[in-house]
């Protein structure tokens, strides 16, 4: 199986592994940046909904934005994002093994570098799927990465021998993965908290389950889909009658909410 996640919106540059990898799609991800580099603050605050600060910020990654850049400016992935996702997926507390296997199943797709693997290396940005920037491609990043992202999951699925993809990303992301380009059958779970009203999604505490059920599947190096049933990692627990084959639900009860 493969899993799929989203990127985060805050970075942790602090920890640096040795290890890097080089991004498929790096040439775009240097194309994107040059586009992005002309905005004014003004078109960035539009454009992802920024502070001024953090306007400035992105618009000062992007002019730094290089094709040679120095070993400060790069860090692996899946270590240098840290938002909630990342949280439940703990990269930094992997086993060798374990991450080499995530570098083979695990893929984090991006606005800006469109699929990375948990070790390629990447520099500072943020550039959310769902923005608006033009380009020759058209006036979205959704138009312009087209079916390039669904082509490159196939082609791993093939060199993996692996017919199933589980879908650990928002919508957002994954909505630039073009169900008619994917070969790939795709389970979606999802995460609910038990509440006096019955089962509700909880963005927060959903964003961090995903991260968890994609570190669930590399510990586990699950290969089955009926194995994600026994995913129990921060208390949730499947729920059968709730669920289809591809779509998986998962409910916290109270006690365990009160635990995290």
């Amino acid at each position: 199986m493969l899993v799929v996640i989203s990127p985060a919106k805050r970075l942790d540059w602090a920890e640096r592994p040795e290890t890097m990898t080089k991004p498929d799609f790096e040439e775009d991800a240097l194309r994107l940046a040059k586009t992005a580099r002309n905005l004014t603050l003004s078109d960035l605050k539009g454009l992802m909904d920024l502070s001024d600060d953090l306007a400035r910020l992105n618009r000062d990654r992007f002019k730094a934005f290089t094709d040679q850049p120095g070993p400060e400016d790069l860090r692996p992935a899946a270590f240098a994002f840290a938002g909630d996702t990342y949280q439940g997926l703990e990269a930094g507390s992997l086993e060798a093994e374990e991450l080499d296997w995530a570098q083979d199943h695990l893929r984090i797709l991006s606005g800006l570098y469109g699929i990375l693997r948990p070790l390629d290396a990447i520099q500072p940005y943020r550039l959310e799927m769902g923005s608006r920037l033009k380009t020759r491609r058209g006036d979205s990043l959704y138009a312009y990465w087209r079916d390039q992202i669904a082509k490159a999951l196939n082609a791993q699925g093939q060199a993996l021998g692996a017919d199933v993809l589980v879908n650990c990303a928002s919508q957002e992301y994954f909505g630039a993965v073009p169900e008619k380009a994917l070969r790939l059958r795709v389970i979606t779970p999802v995460f609910m908290e038990d509440k006096p009203q019955g089962p509700k999604i909880v963005s927060f505490f959903a964003k961090r389950a995903r991260g968890s059920m994609a570190r669930f599947v590399i510990q586990r190096r699950l290969t089955d889909p009926e194995g994600l049933r026994d995913f129990d990692l921060g208390g949730y627990v499947w729920q059968e009658e709730m669920s289809t084959p591809d779509r998986p639900v998962f409910v916290r009860p109270a006690e365990a909410q009160s635990a995290a």
